[in-house]
C-alpha cells in the first residue's frame, strides 16, 4: 500500500502496515501517565493526611520527569526502543510499586516518599515522543503525517480524561495505592507490546547511522535554532493553557458558582482541542508548518483575552472553547517542525523538548497565575495569559540546513518526490492536545 494519497484520512493512517497494533500498544502505556497523577496524589494524602507534603511529593515526582525527558530521549535515540524502552519501564513500573508500597504503610517518612518519587519520576519512559518518531518512519508524507500527528495528540487528549475516570472506578472499590500499581501495570504492558511490534524496528539507534550528514546524536547549534521556534510556542502554549484552569475557579468563585460549572467550562477547552485537532488533520494546508505557527499561536493568545472580557459562564464557555481550538494544532504543528528539524540521532529527543516545554510551560504558568489572581483584575490575569501565546508567535522560526529525502521505511512503495512533503535531511518527533500535565 502507498501512503501516498491526496487527501488522506485517518483510516488510511491506520491501515500502513503495523499502524494499529503499535499505537493501540503506545496508548495502552500512555493510559499510565492519565491514572497515575491522581491516583498518586490520593495515596499521598491518604498516607502523610497532609496536603502541603502530598504536593511536594507531586511536585518531585513532575519535575524529574519533566526535566529529565531529553535525557531519558537521548537513552532511546541512541539505543533504540527495544534496548532502551523497554527497561526504563520496568524501572519506572517497579519504582511506582515501591511508591505504592511505602504509601501503604501511614507514617512513612516524608523524606522516604520524596526520594521514591524523585526516582520513578526520573525513569519515566518517553513513550509519546518514540511513538511520533515511528510515525515519522511510518509516513513519508507529509500529509499522511501530519494527519497522524492530529489523531495521536487527540487520543492523548483522551487519554487524560479517561485515566481520572478509571481511577475514580478503582478507588470506588479499593484503595488508592491500587490505582498506583495499576498505572505500572499499564506501562508494562503497553510498552512491552509496543517494543515487540515490528514497526519499532524502524526506529534505529543513532550510532548505526549511514548517512555522514551530522554526528550521530548530535544536533549542533544548527539543531537548537531550528527548535527554538516549535519549543518557544509548546512553552507559551503550556503556560496559556495551565492558566485557564485557576482563572476559570476564580471566575466561577467570584459569581459564587459551585464546582461542576468549573467543570463544564474547562471541557469546552479539551472538547475544542479535539474538534481543532482534527480539523488540522483533515485541511490539506498550503502552506508551510513553520509559516502556520504563529498564526495558531497568536490565534490562542487573542482568545485568552476575549475570555478576560466574558461576562457569564456561557460566554467564557465559548470563549475558552474558541482558544481550544488553536491548542491541538498548535502543538502537532510544533511537533511536526521538531520532527523535520531534528538531526540523525536527535529524533525522539527533538520530540522530548517539546513536551519538556509544554509541561514546564504549564507548571510556570500555574504558579505564576496563582501570584497574579490575587493581584490584579481577572480580565488583566486572562490577557497576560494569552500574551504569552502572543509573544511566542513572534519567535522566527529558522530551518536547519538544505533538506534531503528520506522515504519511509515501512511503505510499500518508495515514496515520490513532490509537493505534498518537503523533503529534509533529518528525522525525528505531541503532547498533543489542551492538557499539559506532565505527559511523556
Amino acid at each position: 500500500m502507498s501512503t501516498h494519497a491526496p487527501r488522506p484520512s485517518y483510516a488510511a493512517v491506520l491501515r500502513v502496515p503495523h499502524a494499529r497494533r503499535t499505537f493501540a500498544a503506545a496508548l495502552v502505556g500512555r493510559l499510565s501517565y492519565g491514572t497515575v497523577a491522581l491516583a498518586l496524589m490520593l495515596s499521598l494524602t491518604r498516607s502523610t493526611g497532609s496536603y502541603a507534603v502530598a504536593g511536594t511529593v507531586m511536585a518531585i515526582f513532575g519535575a524529574t520527569g519533566v526535566f529529565l525527558s531529553p535525557y531519558r530521549a537521548a537513552l532511546v535515540d541512541r539505543h533504540g526502543p527495544r534496548r532502551a524502552l523497554l527497561p526504563m519501564a520496568l524501572l519506572y513500573a517497579a519504582l511506582l510499586c515501591a511508591l505504592a508500597a511505602v504509601c501503604a504503610r501511614p507514617g512513612t517518612p516524608a523524606a522516604v516518599l520524596a526520594v521514591t518519587a524523585a526516582f520513578a519520576g526520573a525513569c519515566t519512559p518517553p513513550l509519546g515522543p518514540t511513538m511520533r518518531a515511528v510515525w515519522a518512519e511510518l509516513l513519508p508524507d507529509r500529509a499522511m503525517l501530519q494527519r497522524a500527528y492530529s489523531l495521536d495528540g487527540v487520543a492523548e487528549e483522551l487519554l487524560f480524561v479517561s485515566g481520572p475516570l478509571l481511577v475514580g472506578v478503582v478507588i470506588g472499590v479499593a484503595p488508592p495505592t491500587v490505582g498506583v500499581v495499576l498505572s505500572a501495570l499499564l506501562v508494562t504492558v503497553g510498552t512491552l507490546a509496543f517494543v515487540t511490534s515490528p514497526a519499532a524496528g524502524v526506529l534505529r539507534p543513532a550510532e548505526r547511522a549511514k548517512d555522514g550528514s551530522a554526528p550521530a546524536g548530535r544536533g549542533g547549534a544548527g539543531q537548537g535554532r531550528a527548535l527554538l521556534q516549535p519549543v518557544a510556542v509548546a512553552a507559551g502554549v503550556g503556560i496559556s493553557v495551565s492558566a485557564v484552569d485557576l482563572l476559570v475557579v476564580a471566575f466561577a468563585g467570584q459569581r459564587g458558582l459551585g464546582g461542576s460549572t468549573v467543570a463544564w467550562v474547562l471541557a469546552a477547552l479539551s472538547a475544542g482541542s479535539a474538534v481543532g485537532g482534527l480539523l488540522n488533520g483533515a485541511i490539506a494546508w498550503s502552506s508551510a508548518a513553520r509559516a502556520r505557527l504563529p498564526f495558531l499561536a497568536a490565534g490562542l493568545g487573542v482568545c485568552m483575552v476575549a475570555a478576560g472580557l466574558a461576562s457569564g459562564v456561557g460566554t467564557l464557555a465559548v470563549a475558552v472553547a474558541c482558544a481550544g481550538l488553536f491548542v491541538a494544532p498548535a502543538l502537532t504543528t510544533a511537533y511536526l517542525i521538531a520532527e523535520e528539524s531534528a538531526a540523525p540521532g536527535f529524533r525522539i529527543r527533538a520530540g522530548a523538548w517539546c513536551n519538556t516545554a509544554v509541561n514546564a510551560g504549564g507548571s510556570a504558568g500555574a504558579a505564576a497565575v496563582g501570584l497574579l489572581v490575587e493581584r490584579l483584575p481577572l480580565p488583566v490575569c486572562f490577557a497576560v495569559s494569552g500574551a504569552v501565546a502572543v509573544a511566542a508567535a513572534l519567535v522566527p522560526g529558522c530551518r536547519r540546513g538544505r533538506p534531503v529525502e528520506r522515504p519511509g521505511l515501512l511503505s510499500r512503495r518508495p515514496s515520490r518526490s513532490g509537493p505534498t512533503r518537503p523533503t529534509h535531511p533529518t528525522r525525528p518527533s505531541p503532547r498533543g492536545a489542551s492538557g499539559v500535565s506532565d505527559r511523556p
